[in-house]
């Protein structure tokens, strides 16, 4: 996974969820945030100390999970 050294998982920060550069900012936030149709640019407004780069690996890491890990879906 590309920018994989920008999320970060510590127990003391934010529970041990998913975080960009040890911040307490999470990757659920961001994907949230994208989610609800926020702009790249006003995320980065909301979060000055975050760069783009941070919201593109948050995405690739969150994409990365998904894949990774088999949820069982309710029989139709």
């Amino acid at each position: 996974m590309a920018n994989r050294e920008r999320i970060t998982r510590n127990p003391e920060i934010m529970g041990g969820k998913p975080c960009v550069r040890g911040m307490r900012v999470t990757v659920g936030t961001i994907v949230g945030l994208v989610a609800s149709d926020h702009s790249f640019d006003e995320i980065l407004a909301a979060y000055p100390y975050l760069e783009e780069e941070d919201i593109r690996a948050a995405l690739a890491y969150a994409a990365w999970r998904v894949e990774e890990i088999e949820v069982p879906l309710p029989a139709a």
